[in-house]
């Protein structure tokens, strides 16, 4: 039996946790297909909130074995958002079975942890710049991830001028590019966060077999 998965994130370039939910479910030996609506292409392009989203694909009439919703905690508590996404999954879709996938702050955070990828995607994988990337666990206590893995791989491209404007321009595809060559039992495996996230999707694959 193959299970059907729909992920909804905050954007379409948070779709790079596709492929990583297909490793951990081929790893579990369970067949899965990932639907991740793009609502905006869909027609639905003031459609933001989780209830919004959720209202939109179940419309769409596809029936689905487990939903997975990717939510960045920002500045409130991880549990917050994780009653919030179950709240808004039993309003608009009663009893269904699901997974809170809660960043800390943002899902920035995850991909500071690879040098090595950064400089690759920064386009200059033998730059010698120092990136002073943060360590371990210390990367969940950073206040704007975003902006920092913003300006780390500029510093990374070693790009100055008209040629950084245009390279900073394309940054949601340098982030959704990061996110799909995440390791997921790589450094990232040491956060809390994503520890949390590898346990609820395993323990749900498997409840939904």
């Amino acid at each position: 039996m193959t299970l059907r998965i729909l992920f909804t994130g905050e954007g379409t370039s948070d779709d790079g946790l596709v492929p990583h939910i297909e490793t951990v479910a081929a790893v579990g030996g369970t067949p899965v297909t990932v639907t991740a609506p793009d609502f905006g292409r869909l027609g639905s392009t003031h459609c933001h909130s989780v209830p919004e989203k959720l209202r939109v694909a179940r419309r769409l009439g596809d029936d689905y074995d487990l939903i997975i919703i990717h939510r960045d905690a920002d500045k409130f508590p991880a549990e917050d958002r994780r009653a919030e996404i179950a709240k808004a999954v039993a309003a608009e879709w009663p009893a269904h079975p699901h997974i809170a996938v809660v960043p800390v702050r943002m899902l920035e955070a995850w991909l500071l942890l690879d040098e090595m990828s950064i400089r690759q995607v920064a386009e200059n994988p033998n730059g010698r710049m120092k990136l002073a990337l943060p360590k371990g666990t210390a990367v969940e206590g950073i206040k704007d991830p975003k902006k920092l893995l913003k300006d780390t791989l500029a510093i990374a491209s070693g790009y100055t001028g008209r040629r950084l404007d245009g390279f900073q321009k394309r940054f949601p595809h340098h982030r959704h590019k990061l996110l799909e060559r995440l390791d997921p039992y790589g450094p990232v495996s040491d956060l809390p966060s994503w520890r949390a996230f590898m346990d609820d999707l395993e323990a749900a694959l498997l409840a939904a077999r």
